[in-house]
């Protein structure tokens, strides 16, 4: 989370620059720059993401609908990607997130997490995301591509 902060904020310095150079005057320059970090909040709150339901429900939803079950965490580059690559039909996969339950307990709160420790079941004790689960198959950090691949 950290490394990605470092390069959101090299990225905006990066736009404001360009900006400053190719308008030439500051007050473009600072609405571009205000697009910019408007674009990245958006990209990066978990607004993009259905809302997380139990693991339990989560399992249950997406059994009966026949789609995939992706489990992630807010910040997370690798489930962006995911999130922006599924575009609309992202929204018809199951998305848990692993840092929140539905009742808002925060993680050191909660004395068992049951996504957390279904994602860590399969990724050798690692909590990776995203963890997309089809079925009785997983793939750690799948390609866009198979999970759009996944949809009946």
């Amino acid at each position: 989370m950290r490394n990605a902060k470092q390069w959101i904020i090299a990225a905006l310095a990066a736009v404001a620059g360009f900006a400053l150079m190719n308008f030439g005057n500051i007050a473009s320059s600072i609405v571009i720059l205000v697009l910019a970090v408007g674009f990245v909040l958006a990209l990066t709150t978990p607004v993009l993401y259905p809302r997380s339901l139990s693991d339990d429900a989560s399992r249950t939803l997406a059994t009966r609908n026949s789609v995939p079950l992706v489990y992630w965490r807010p910040g997370c580059i690798f489930c962006l990607r995911l999130r922006v690559a599924l575009l609309l039909r992202g929204k018809k996969a199951v998305w848990v997130n692993i840092r929140k339950d539905p009742a808002g307990v925060e993680p050191a709160e909660r004395p068992f997490n049951a996504a957390a420790a279904r994602v860590r079941s399969v990724n050798d004790g690692n909590e990776t995301v995203p963890t997309v689960f089809v079925g009785s198959e997983h793939r750690t950090n799948p390609d866009p591509s198979w999970v759009l691949a996944q949809f009946v």
